[in-house]
């Protein structure tokens, strides 16, 4: 595609292109991705809702797509940018190439940009909001739209991707019973509770805890999903309630950050969050270290944890030392920030569903 594109930061930095994908303008917040693989199912994550995601990689698109490698029914991001977005792929299970998929599913691109020296600018002054257009090349006019992107922080936005309706997945006779509560959750999430002989029910994200106790559950989940937990009190509430029974609570990402809020620790927005596959963590309890994925850009508070005394830090990030999973003392909860369930990979983290499994067991 030989149709140019532009990209302008909200503190007026420029970066020039070629158009891929649909032909349009779209608005979000800057992040980037450090993953070489498995870019499908980070475009089709529903914690990515509200981004314009850098993808780190030299090239994006090389091995096409494929119906199968999807977190949810859609691509999630606003925008996407790239070094070189590859038209042609290589593997012969894909069902078309990526710059098909993104025009089928209405979201614009743009390529041959020098996505070094752009994620060096992020990483220097933080994450911030941007326009993308390939239709739209005055400067001025950009800049007028991009102030009407919201920001992220203090931003709700789980309620806007969660199920509408509530839903089951599993064998019904199990018993093992997890009620999810849907802020995003991704698919492998679910398919890695039901693979252990969990019988699931998913609800929307304000469901009412006397709604999800009325499932019986043996469990509960809270699930990742986007936007500001700081902004959802109804969740934080819902959470609190939960840990009045004694029953196995697990929170991931967004869930961290919950069950963290749950407890009285604040969270706060990170200077550019951490999105890849390959982010270093070391489990304090074992002494372990695994590699993760993530994408976040908001974390607990490390000197509210420091000085509570019935939360425990149980995983600290190994390139910043940010808090990376707590545990509830006296109660049978805990929470990571990073992805167990990650597709394609690392599968290092998945020993916690295990745990989760053998709590309500």
């Amino acid at each position: 595609m030989n149709t140019n594109a532009i990209l302008l930061l909200a503190d007026g930095h420029i970066f020039h292109g070629k158009a891929f994908g649909k032909i349009g303008t779209a608005t979000g917040e800057i992040c980037f991705n450090t993953g070489m693989t498995g870019y499908q199912e980070v475009f089709t994550d529903p914690s990515y809702t509200g981004q314009v995601l850098i993808m780190n990689n030299v090239h994006t698109g090389n091995y096409g797509v494929n119906k199968k490698d999807i977190e949810s029914s859609s691509v999630k991001i606003h925008a996407l940018i790239g070094r070189n977005l590859e038209e042609k792929f290589s593997r012969y299970q894909a069902d078309d190439s990526l710059n098909n998929y993104l025009q089928h599913n209405n979201i614009v691109a743009i390529d041959d940009v020098d996505t070094r020296a752009l994620v060096a600018h992020i990483r220097e002054k933080g994450a911030m909001n941007c326009i993308v257009s390939s239709e739209i090349f005055d400067e001025a006019t950009l800049a007028q739209q991009l102030l009407a992107c919201p920001n992220m922080d203090g931003l709700e936005l789980a309620s806007t991707v969660s199920t509408k309706e509530t839903y089951t997945l599993g064998n019904a006779d199990s018993t093992i019973r997890v009620a999810v509560i849907d802020f995003g959750v991704k698919q492998n999430i679910l398919e890695n509770l039901v693979v252990r002989g969990a019988y699931v029910k998913v609800h929307p994200a304000k469901t009412s805890f006397q709604e999800l106790a009325a499932f019986n559950p043996t469990g509960y989940f809270i699930s990742n999903g986007p936007g500001d937990p700081a902004s959802m009190p109804y969740a934080v509430e819902t959470i609190k309630q939960m840990l009045t029974t004694d029953k196995p609570i697990f929170g991931i990402c967004l869930g961290h950050q919950l069950l963290a809020l749950a407890n009285g620790i604040s969270t706060f927005k990170m200077h550019h969050g951490h999105r890849g596959l390959n982010h270093p963590v070391r489990n304090l309890i074992t002494g372990l270290c695994e590699i993760t994925t993530q994408n976040h850009g908001f974390g607990v508070d490390p000197d509210a944890v420091k000085n509570h005394e019935g939360v425990e830090v149980t995983h600290i990030n190994l390139n910043d030392n940010s808090i990376e999973g707590i545990r509830i003392k006296n109660k049978k909860a805990f929470s990571v920030q990073y992805h167990p369930e990650a597709t394609p990979g690392p599968h290092d983290s998945r020993y916690l569903f295990d745990d989760f499994i053998a709590m309500m067991q």
